[in-house]
């Protein structure tokens, strides 16, 4: 996803200051002989606890990045499916990680920082459930690269798998990374964001189709308010809201019209915003909301009336701003008629004060003026 870019960047110039080396090695040979046992004694169960506690040690008091990877790599390629083994991996590695993170709290801010995001990517490349609850410690973290890798550990594709295919069990645990991730959602980062939205997406429980509806009303009220920010952001929501209206997986009617609902209106926003920004918003910005009004109109408008189609694709490479405002009626609604995608998905925007239906989205407020540089 595009929205990982930035982070990213981030972070090869966090890592980059890293100072001093100290190469870390971990002895693998005893866990190595030890996994491709089918059966494990006592003693067998000791070297894993051994290896574990050896190798987030190692982590711990190395300062040089590509060491600290190599470690990483050396324990996350140590897994195995044999259940003794599995258990007693994930119980030692919760064990040892925890202490990490709590010695971490000791050390000055930058020395902290690293430690945590190298304990959370480890985290995530473990893919384990059982690990979750050491990332969930760190969504409310003052630091924001590691409130990105908090989330990114619990929202992981594979993560999102085991959570749609473990049963009852595995649906409360599903629940519990909603609640928690709600609580963070209103003032995360688009990067965090996006993460969530795709997790949201990918989790076929109800609970995944009411975060995106509040992702999408927050995105809303800053369209609303000239205040968003990364709007590719949106043509990633607004794929997420098709994709639930398409599968329907575990979803009631009501839940799919309000998915409908915050795919029109957030499309809506997005053109308009494009439209009535010509003249304030910057090329970046510009360049953005062009991608996500023609990638929306060709993946998702397009599936949605069962029709290739192409028009605001044209109108936006002509600057006909005219064209692009009567597809966004025949698509969206006006004040006259319902619009196409209303009346296919079988959604409206409310109701008047008399009672009727709304055929039209709530319009888009008009920027605010340009400030102005005072005369010295």
């Amino acid at each position: 996803m595009k929205v990982k870019g930035a982070v990213f960047a981030v972070l090869a110039a966090f890592f980059a200051s890293a100072t001093g080396l100290s190469w870390a090695v971990v002895d693998t040979r005893a866990i190595d002989a030890v996994r491709d046992k089918t059966v494990l004694e006592n003693k067998d169960l000791f070297i894993i606890d051994n290896f574990l506690s050896e190798a987030v040690r190692e982590i711990s008091k190395t300062r040089d990045f590509a060491s600290i990877a190599k470690v990483r790599m050396d324990i996350i390629s140590r897994r195995s499916p044999q259940p003794q083994y599995s258990q007693q991996f994930s119980e030692s590695a919760q064990k040892y990680i925890f202490a990490a993170f709590e010695a971490a709290l000791q050390l000055p801010e930058e020395r902290r920082t690293k430690l945590m995001v190298n304990l959370l990517i480890l985290v995530d490349g473990l893919e384990d459930l059982r690990l979750a609850d050491l990332a969930i410690a760190k969504l409310k973290d003052n630091n924001t690269i590691i409130r990105y890798w908090a989330v990114h550990c619990i929202t992981n594709e594979v993560i999102a798998k085991q959570l749609n295919t473990g049963g009852s069990a595995n649906v409360k645990i599903a629940r519990l990374f909603l609640e928690r991730l709600k609580e963070v959602v209103d003032s995360s980062s688009p990067e965090i964001i996006g993460l969530i939205a795709k997790f949201a997406g990918d989790i076929n429980i109800p609970q995944g189709e009411e975060m995106l509806v509040q992702i999408a009303d927050m995105r809303m009220k800053k369209y609303a308010s000239w205040t968003v920010e990364y709007e590719l952001l949106d043509g990633v929501i607004l794929k997420l809201l098709d994709s639930k209206i398409a599968s329907g997986s575990g979803l009631k009617s009501s839940d799919k019209s309000a998915a409908a609902v915050r795919f029109g209106q957030l499309y809506s926003f997005a053109i308009q915003r494009y439209v009535k920004g010509r003249g304030s918003l910057t090329d970046t910005q510009k360049r953005q909301l062009a991608s996500v009004l023609v990638e929306t109109e060709d993946k998702c408008v397009g599936r949605i009336l069962g029709a290739p189609q192409s028009i605001i694709k044209k109108a936006v490479e002509r600057d006909d701003y005219a064209a692009i405002v009567v597809e966004h009626n025949r698509l969206l609604g006006d004040a006259k008629q319902a619009g196409e995608l209303s009346s296919k998905l079988n959604f409206d925007y409310g109701t008047t004060s008399d009672g009727r239906k709304r055929t039209a989205p709530p319009p888009l407020p008009a920027p605010p003026p340009k400030k102005t540089e005072p005369i010295k």
